[in-house]
């Protein structure tokens, strides 16, 4: 038995370097096309990408859910349709796309003061209509609370309301491993895991598509991720306490697949949400989670409706 066990040890560390030493060689390799589409701006001592299109008068900011390895190109489709009449902003968090990661506490203060230092390092001034994705839907909400003056209005793309995350519990000791595999380079070996529903069903070109996964090699499961994601329930609970923002709000909810939820627990939780909000709109599609790669020409059309109501 003692031989069997250190048999399988020895066959498992061994498979541990080489996946470790063949990613290193590949990131090695790959660091030519890891190039900053947009602008690199410090905060609080790191670095953290803005990404800005169009130059329209109202300013469009494009938040990530949690995890999304490339925000930049995640919401490429949806916002190169928006970019002729808006000025786009999308936001890269620190430990996401070409921004650097760290080992900061990702709470709620934190990563709202850091997106705030960030846009106004770029040049970009409020007030902003926010374009939240699943978890950052949180930090819209919080940032509507705190600066009411600098949000004219929230647009979910398939967001999170604090009601999600009152029975969030997550396997943290999960979530490290996962992160563990990131790190030495197991993702590699898993074929099409790289490939998000911006490859499958957006108008990434060829080159972008390629691009997407030297991202996604690099920023998968990163500290920052991990730390968004142990903050996450209390971050909720914050907000959830501050109520409501009374801000105009048009969401846009998948059918639940890949939320966690069931399709009717989850619309019920969207409906349930803006029914406390007067000027609140929900819009169903028939889309899983990332509803901006798939959905992105319906989201467009009813976007510039409801930003055009806002002006009247």
């Amino acid at each position: 038995m003692l031989r069997i066990f250190t048999a399988i040890l020895s066959i498992f560390l061994l498979a541990i370097s080489v996946s470790y030493v063949n990613h290193k060689i590949q990131l090695s390799k790959e660091d030519e096309l890891f190039v900053p589409t947009g602008q690199l701006v410090e905060v609080n001592g790191h670095k953290m990408h803005i990404y800005t299109e169009g130059n329209g008068e109202e300013m469009l900011v494009f938040m990530s859910g949690s995890g999304t390895s490339s925000p930049v190109l995640d919401f490429k489709s949806l916002y190169t349709l928006l970019s002729d009449q808006y000025r786009i902003v999308v936001v890269e968090k620190a430990g996401y796309g070409f921004s650097e990661v760290t080992d900061r506490n990702q709470d709620i203060d934190t990563m709202l003061s850091e997106t705030r230092k960030a846009l106004l390092k770029s040049g970009v001034e409020g007030p902003y209509i926010l374009f939240p994705h699943s978890m950052s839907g949180i930090e819209a909400l919080n940032w509507a609370q705190v600066y009411p003056d600098e949000v004219k209005a929230i647009i979910g793309l398939d967001m999170a309301v604090p009601a999600v995350y009152e029975n969030f519990d997550m396997n943290m000791s999960f979530v490290r491993l996962g992160a563990f595999a990131a790190n030495i380079g197991v993702p590699r070996w898993i074929k099409n895991l790289s490939e998000s529903d911006a490859i499958h069903y957006g108008t990434l070109t060829d080159e972008e598509k390629e691009l997407y996964k030297v991202i996604f090699y690099r920023r998968t499961l990163t500290k920052d991720m991990v730390n968004e994601i142990k903050n996450s329930k209390a971050n909720a609970q914050k907000v959830n306490e501050a109520g409501i923002p009374n801000v105009p709000m048009l969401l846009f909810s998948s059918n639940g697949q890949g939320t966690g939820f069931d399709e009717e627990m989850w619309i019920e939780i969207q409906n349930d949400f803006i029914t406390r909000n007067s000027n609140a709109m929900l819009i169903e599609l028939d889309s899983s989670h990332y509803v901006h790669s798939i959905k992105y020409e319906r989201i467009a059309e009813e976007s510039v409706k409801f930003i055009g109501g806002l002006r009247d």
